[in-house]
Parts: C-alpha cells; sequence; structure tokens
C-alpha cells in the first residue's frame, strides 16, 4: 500500500460518524516518516531549540531515536535545572522572562513522567511549585482549550479530588464543546497547529450523539490536505501528532508504558529529484500596514523558506523585523520597527487573501507568490 493509500485509511476511520473519535492502525512507514523529520531538531541542543515536546511525543509514538533520546533528555535536565537555580521560586526579584515558559515547564515535566522519572524531592517541589506560580499568573490568558481538557481528563483519571467529580466532569465536556465550536470550514480545530491536540481531547474523552464523528469528518479531509501539503515539519507539530497516529494522549502519561517495544529510527535517506526547478524564486513581499507601506521583490534559492525571505529583504535594506523564539519556532513580533502591541499579531498572508497555517520558519513560498504582513487586532 503507498503511502497516500495508508494516509487515507488511516484518516478514514478518524471521520466514521461513531461515538468515539479514534484512529485505527496506521501503517507503520508513515509514523516512521513523520518520526524521521524530529531526527535533525534532536541534534540542535542549544537553549533556543530544546525542545521537550519533541521528547514526550516520541515516547508516546511507535518509533524511538535510540541513544539520541537519552542524550536530549539529558540535555533537557541541565538546561532546565540550570534554570531554576538561576531562579528560585520564593525569589520574586527574579526575571520570569529568563525562565521557562508555563508550556515548556509543562512539557519538561511531561518528559520526565515519559521517562518514568518520579517527579519528587527538593527539584520536584521546586518544579511543581514553579509551575503553580505560572498558572496563577497566568490563569486569565490560557486561551488553550485542547491542553486545559487534557489536564482536567487528567485529574478526572487520577482519582483525585473526588468530591469535585461532578465539576470535572463538566469541565472536560465545556472544553470539548468549545474545541467543536472552534472547528473552521476548512475542518481545523482552530488551525492546524491546534489540531493534533484537540483530536488528542477528543480521543481521550468521547462524548455521545454524531457530532463528534462529523467534526472528525470535516478534520479527517484537513489534515489530509495539510499533509499532502507538506505542512506537518515543524518539529512541534509533529510531537503532537505522533501521540495521536499511535492511539496516544497525554493522559496516558498517567501510567506511563516505558519497556513498550518501539522501532528505531534510521536517518531518511535523500534521492535527488529528476525534476527541472528554478534555481531562484522571486516572492513579492508587501508591508500595507505602516507608512511608507512596503513592496518589494525578493530572490532567493528555490525552497527556501518565509524566514529565509525576510532575512534576504532585511540584507537588502529598506526592511527589517525581529523574532521571538518559541517551542513551535520563531515569530514574528515586529516588522519596520513596528512592535505588536496588546492583543496584536503579525499575520501572514498568501495574496489575494489566504491566512498561512505554517510559521516563518516552516512555510516555502512558491515562485511568483506574493506575501503579505498584516498587522492585526484579535
Amino acid at each position: 500500500m503507498g503511502r497516500l493509500g495508508a494516509l487515507l485509511l488511516l484518516l478514514g476511520a478518524l471521520g466514521a460518524l461513531a461515538d468515539i473519535c479514534n484512529i485505527p492502525e496506521v501503517d507503520s512507514s508513515l509514523v516512521q516518516s513523520l518520526g524521521q523529520r524530529l531526527l535533525p531538531w534532536m541534534d540542535q541542543l542549544s537553549l533556543e531549540h530544546l525542545n521537550p515536546s519533541i521528547y514526550v511525543g516520541l515516547r508516546l509514538s511507535s518509533v524511538e531515536a535510540s541513544t539520541k533520546e537519552a542524550f536530549y533528555l539529558h540535555s533537557l535536565k541541565v538546561d532546565y535545572q540550570q534554570s531554576l537555580l538561576r531562579h528560585a521560586p520564593s525569589d520574586d526579584n527574579s526575571d520570569l522572562q529568563a525562565k521557562p515558559s508555563m508550556g515548556q515547564l509543562a512539557l519538561y515535566m511531561l518528559a520526565l513522567k515519559a521517562n518514568c522519572e518520579f517527579i519528587g524531592g527538593h527539584k520536584g517541589d521546586r518544579l511543581v511549585s514553579l509551575l503553580k506560580r505560572f498558572l496563577e499568573d497566568e490563569k486569565r490568558a490560557i486561551d488553550t482549550v485542547a491542553v486545559a481538557g487534557l489536564a482536567f481528563t487528567c485529574l478526572e483519571r487520577s482519582s483525585l479530588n473526588s468530591d469535585l467529580r461532578h465539576r470535572i466532569t463538566l469541565a472536560i465536556r465545556t472544553a470539548q464543546e468549545k474545541v467543536l465550536k472552534a472547528q473552521t470550514p476548512e475542518g481545523y480545530f482552530g488551525n492546524v497547529y491546534s489540531t493534533p491536540l484537540a483530536l488528542q481531547l477528543l480521543m481521550t474523552s468521547p462524548m455521545p450523539g454524531a457530532e463528534l464523528g462529523t467534526a472528525c469528518l470535516n478534520a479527517r479531509a484537513a489534515l489530509l490536505a495539510s499533509l499532502q501539503d507538506g505542512a506537518f515539519q515543524n518539529a512541534l507539530m509533529i510531537s503532537q501528532l505522533l501521540p495521536v497516529l499511535n492511539h496516544k494522549s497525554y493522559v496516558d502519561l498517567i501510567s506511563p508504558d516505558c519497556l513498550a517495544p518501539r522501532v528505531t529510527l534510521e536517518p531518511a535517506t535523500v534521492t535527488p529529484s529528476l525534476m527541472q526547478v528554478p534555481e531562484f524564486i522571486h516572492v513579492m513581499l508587501k508591508v500595507p500596514s505602516v507608512w511608507p507601506p512596503y513592496r518589494h521583490s525578493i530572490s532567493v534559492p528555490a525552497g527556501s523558506s518565509l524566514e529565509e525571505v525576510l532575512m534576504k529583504a532585511q540584507e537588502l535594506g529598506g526592511f527589517m523585523y525581529g523574532t521571538q523564539a518559541s517551542l513551535s519556532g520563531p515569530y514574528l513580533t515586529s516588522v519596520m520597527g513596528k512592535e505588536v502591541g496588546e492583543r496584536e499579531f503579525w499575520q501572514l498572508i498568501r495574496a489575494p487573501d489566504t491566512p498561512l497555517q505554517q510559521g516563518i520558519a516552516d512555510y516555502r513560498p512558491k515562485d511568483g507568490e506574493t506575501i503579505e504582513l498584516r498587522l492585526v487586532t484579535w
């Protein structure tokens, strides 16, 4: 069975009109091909690139990166422990920006759990205390409903807080309903980035009726289109999708099976393409949200990312931009000196008016495309 056939098979059942949003056994070559894309990321051990989600995603899949996994976890431990030593939770004057974010810290704790490590003692207490502090500081800003739903599901299955069981169940149902309401006409739950986490929630906490099956049917079409277009190149997205393809979610880390056999990944072999592609492409870059508006044709090597287009434009002069690192890659914080304000962001638009689902490091423009950087308010 070809890869497309395997993909159709696995996504076919995703949209079945059933009470459970689940995926059947998948062709192992599909999972391995996605896992192989994580291997180069595991060689990037700088503080900017270390991502605990990569480790968690692999441990919740049927593939492994052999000795790379152990070394990667060791690098994560060194990074996070040094950060916590620099900034004790009791230090009210510490710089929160210098610490791991709430999401990073939560994923790091999941990585330890995925390795069947007991999070206790002084270091464990410090981790939990810092996470609680983040939760208290940011609880009003949390809009990742799927993650909240997964957290409530963990509480429900852990048999803790039995006196709050009814409220926890209601919270799970509320999260499910919000995820379903966030489905776009294209079928994504929010967008292509958030759909894997949304599926983790819907698979873990099924709700009755055909509504769920219909939503999954639309998600199937969206994921199929995204995979065909090569959208799943980003390490964070792949690490969140791998558990779904293996019938897993973060909830499975309540009692992880650390001895389950997994297939060792080998680096993908690159076959030289016989197709003739232009050596250089031309991308029209527009910024109408500043004065005077910016508009310039940028020539870059074929296969360049949008980030490389921006770098070239800045190198040529007359254009400048700034980014901030995140687990999902760099995102724009300023363009032409214009910094994003509260509830603002720089939206990436492919002309005439198609918002890009990928970030600047992942999207690769085609020859002749026009890309607009548009400052929008949410």
